[in-house]
């Protein structure tokens, strides 16, 4: 199994050099022994995989759909539809990205038959309890669940590949899980070969003949690489007004460093980050795929998916070549009302930070008048004027 060396002596250096920081010590112990400890067990796992499951070395990883766009722009919703179609689609749920080995999650899938057939689920209603204590709080920002859908990119933890460590320590001006197209050939195909093997088993766990989806707002950076890998994958990009969804991720993560008692000023310069990526969150999928015009892809209306989310679905079924049965459009259909309309009570607001409506305009132009968001330059000019008057 690939574990980042250099990603994980990074983190080491940078968790070291906070001396005065109260919770030092409990990362210094995650890092130096949890971590070892744990890639030694999955490794052994991932290694036992191809001995105690043959068919792995057969199974494809054929026409894969990856959903991404920028964070905050609809693709979880997106994601959450797709996945409802679950005789098309095959997806990790949040418990499984933590156990990426097949060994692990047939193990558990057992245990899990078990509890119900003999326990009478009693296990899972503990891990019900503890679910909603742990994720409730936050599901009004982002529904989390350990049964439910989610970023598949989190699966690539157990190799030191992941935002979870500058998510717990402001460190994104120190690792970098953005820009994969810009790497090194040999690292992005060592990074993106073992994705594809936790696909694999993915795949194999959920009978080894549907199709991968995936959502991960940060494989924005990956398009290239992703291509490269999958020669036959699908894309479905979400866009929404950057007014709206750019301030929105900024505080996100502020209020995870915060939860965690990080200062601003010390995780400012991982915002100042997180600000130029989401600008190239919006460039970068655009211009890879125009390179790729006989990728299947499909840019969809963050306002679209929300407003008329069936008709939506229908078209990204349609552009993407997939066959939408009538069970699922049935579904579609009596979801449409709860769908329509959909909203958030996350508020958030962008004079909070170091961005300007003006910077945002002037970032991406092309993109305001494609896609007719409102100019709140404009709007703020026009108001100046009429005062004058």
């Amino acid at each position: 199994m690939y574990f980042d060396w250099v990603y994980y002596g990074r983190v080491l250096r940078h968790v070291w050099s906070l001396r005065d920081w109260p919770g030092r010590p409990r990362m210094l112990f995650r890092l130096l022994l949890l971590v070892p400890l744990a890639t030694l067990f999955h490794s052994l796992c991932f290694l036992l995989d191809y001995v105690l499951f043959p068919s792995l070395w057969r199974q494809k990883v054929q026409r894969p759909v990856f959903i991404i766009g920028h964070a905050r722009s609809g693709t979880t919703l997106a994601h959450r539809l797709l996945a409802a179609d679950g005789d098309t689609f095959s997806y990790f749920l949040y418990w499984e990205l933590l156990f990426p080995s097949l060994l692990q999650k047939k193990v558990i899938r057992g245990l899990g038959y078990f509890d119900a057939r003999c326990l009478g689920g009693a296990i899972k209603q503990r891990l019900r309890e503890w679910d909603d204590k742990t994720f409730g709080k936050f599901r009004h920002i982002h529904d989390m669940s350990l049964w439910n859908a989610e970023e598949d990119q989190f699966v690539m933890r157990a190799a030191f590949v992941t935002q979870q460590w500058a998510l717990d320590v402001p460190m994104m001006d120190k690792i970098d899980l953005f820009h994969v197209d810009q790497m090194s050939a040999k690292k992005r195909r060592r990074w993106l070969h073992h994705y594809r093997e936790c696909v694999k088993r993915q795949l194999l766990l959920n009978g080894g003949d549907r199709i991968h989806l995936s959502k991960n707002p940060l494989m924005c950076g990956w398009v290239s690489a992703l291509i490269e890998t999958f020669p036959d994958a699908r894309f479905v990009v979400l866009m929404r007004d950057p007014h709206q969804c750019i301030p929105s991720t900024l505080r996100l993560l502020e209020i995870t460093w915060k939860g965690r008692g990080w200062k601003p000023e010390q995780y400012a310069a991982s915002l100042r980050v997180m600000t130029d990526i989401s600008f190239e969150s919006f460039r970068h999928p655009a211009a890879v795929l125009a390179a790729h015009p006989n990728t299947a892809q499909i840019f969809v209306d963050y306002r679209d998916i929300t407003t008329q989310p069936r008709a939506t679905l229908q078209k990204v079924y349609q552009e993407l070549s997939l066959p939408m049965t009538d069970e699922f459009d049935h579904w579609l259909k009596q979801q449409e009302e709860r769908e329509r309309g959909h909203k958030t009570s996350f508020e958030y607001t962008i004079d909070d930070y170091e961005l300007s409506p003006e910077r945002i305009e002037a970032e991406l132009p092309e993109l305001f008048d494609q896609y007719g968001w409102p100019r709140r330059t404009q709007s703020i000019s026009d108001n100046e004027q009429g005062d004058k008057k």
